[in-house]
């Protein structure tokens, strides 16, 4: 009976550590899961945060899109105006040689017009001859 005693204290250790075993294997199981469960939560979150950005960046792409369409545009539009803008400087130097003929004129008809003052007044009241 010592021998079957002996087995049995022997068995009943293993089944303890088995048990212990199982429980410790069970709650690494428990704690990879969760961790690859966080892990996996992480990930789907920057998934939605990179499509997020994708649909934001998206319609930053058809903004700028747009102004490059819109800065074509003006550039054909101002593309016209250089003609007119041209016509314009010409005008404005024609304008400038104006003015300094009329101020040239100016001066000259003042000067003709105290010419004939002078003769008027000498006409009107000559010198006495004393």
């Amino acid at each position: 009976m010592d021998g079957a005693n002996n087995g049995e204290p022997q068995n009943q250790k293993r089944d303890e550590l088995t048990e212990s075993l199982n429980d410790l294997f069970s709650s690494i199981s428990t704690m990879i899961k969760s961790e690859l469960q966080g892990t996996n939560n992480q990930l789907e979150l920057l998934e939605k945060m990179n499509v997020r950005v994708a649909e934001e960046y998206k319609g930053y792409g058809d903004l700028a899109s747009g102004l490059r369409v819109f800065v074509e545009q003006l550039k054909c539009k101002s593309g016209s105006f250089n003609e007119y803008v041209e016509q314009i400087d010409a005008i404005e130097k024609q304008v400038t040689e104006f003015e300094v003929v009329v101020s040239m004129l100016d001066k000259y008809v003042c000067l003709l017009e105290s010419r004939v003052q002078s003769v008027y007044q000498t006409r009107l009241h000559p010198p006495s001859n004393n």
